[in-house]
């Protein structure tokens, strides 16, 4: 009884075979169908290595959500060289609450404002970069994947005294509270007061005045590699010694995470503008650099994704049984095509041959 059960269960999946077994003796070979099978082999190949690129590539996926975390402090990490002494000018941070913000992190340090030929290359490169960024949005993402971390040449101090080098360079970082605010470099050192704050600009002459200024590095938050600020490489010129330069900032709170960095740090949009300030003319205002920044209330989540495995393979899968099918099919067509074509052709010189023996008696008798 369980012989018969057996028998009856392998009968039925015999039934069920989807691919049935043609006897060799049923086959025949021929020099169309190898040639169609190896130009078919040819393409399975080459899209399979095309499509396993495809798998080895990644994308950045861009989200965006409401951003939470406002009791945090706010990284300003700045390096930037104004063509003025050191002792002339003085950096500081007025938020939205106009209370200052301590700039003890920062480093006043004498400098060149002239770049040496490396550091021209290195600043020429990175105003290149800036260019394409503003043509290529996409350049960003192969930034963030390839976490590209450039390093600028050291600045070389001259032989002589402090006295030759006429400008001065600002860097290092502050923290502020994640509310709007207003970095600014101006004439005099700042000092404490009742309603905010003020400058010492008294003791300055105005023929020292030159707020001609390159910007180096300015960005927000964490550090990251592959990330490139707007305002990197920027350098302005004043016409005037009176001048004042102003930058609109707009940050933006970023998430990155990629298979080489995972950090929170900042973006941030910029427009600038700047004027010569004569009172005379109506232009009023303070000579300086001022850059006034305001924090967007959305977080962008950048994330670097890659083709699940399973998703290649189906690919994959569809690639080869695609094309087999497909050459399969064109195969059959053209043979029964040419088929028809021989079959017609033969006729007609099977009729062509049937009328020709008929026609040379009647020639035969005429002669």
């Amino acid at each position: 009884m369980r012989r018969l059960t057996r028998k009856k269960a392998l009968t039925l999946v015999k039934e069920l075979d989807a691919f049935p077994k043609v006897p060799d003796s049923y086959v025949e070979s021929t020099a169309s169908g190898g040639t169609v099978s190896l130009i078919a082999f040819t393409l399975m190949a080459a899209l399979a290595f095309l499509e396993f690129f495809v798998y080895r590539d990644t994308w950045m996926k861009y989200e965006y959500e409401v951003d939470r975390d406002y009791s945090s402090k706010l990284r300003i990490n700045v390096d930037i060289t104004v063509a003025m002494r050191c002792q002339y000018i003085g950096a500081d941070v007025l938020d939205l609450a106009e209370t200052m913000v301590a700039s003890d992190g920062l480093i006043y340090e004498a400098a060149n404002f002239e770049l040496s030929p490396q550091q021209r290359l290195w600043h020429m490169t990175l105003l290149h970069i800036q260019e394409r960024l503003k043509v290529e949005h996409a350049l960003q993402d192969v930034l963030f994947k390839a976490a590209i971390k450039g390093v600028p040449p050291a600045q070389t101090q001259s032989d002589d005294s402090s006295t030759s080098l006429s400008a001065c360079r600002i860097h290092g970082h502050v923290y502020v509270n994640k509310v709007a605010g207003n970095f600014h470099i101006t004439v005099g050192k700042s000092i404490p007061h009742p309603r905010g704050h003020a400058h010492l600009a008294a003791l300055v002459s105005h023929d020292t005045y030159n707020f001609s200024h390159r910007i180096d590095h300015l960005s927000f938050g964490e550090a990251v590699p592959g990330l490139i600020s707007p305002l990197d490489g920027t350098e302005k010129v004043a016409a005037d010694p009176n001048h004042m330069f102003q930058y609109f900032i707009t940050i933006v709170p970023t998430k990155l995470n990629t298979y080489k960095v995972s950090a929170e740090t900042h973006q941030y949009a910029v427009t600038e503008q700047d004027r010569v300030i004569n009172h005379a003319a109506g232009s009023h205002g303070v000579s300086g650099i001022f850059m006034k920044y305001d924090i967007s209330s959305l977080m962008v989540k950048v994330t670097e994704q890659h083709m699940p495995l399973w998703q290649f393979l189906v690919r994959l899968c569809g690639i080869i049984g695609g094309i087999f099918s497909t050459t399969g099919m064109l195969h059959g067509v053209v043979g029964f095509l040419v088929d028809v074509i021989c079959c017609r052709f033969q006729m007609g010189v099977y009729s062509h041959l049937k009328e020709q023996p008929n026609s040379e008696p009647t020639e035969n008798l005429a002669q």
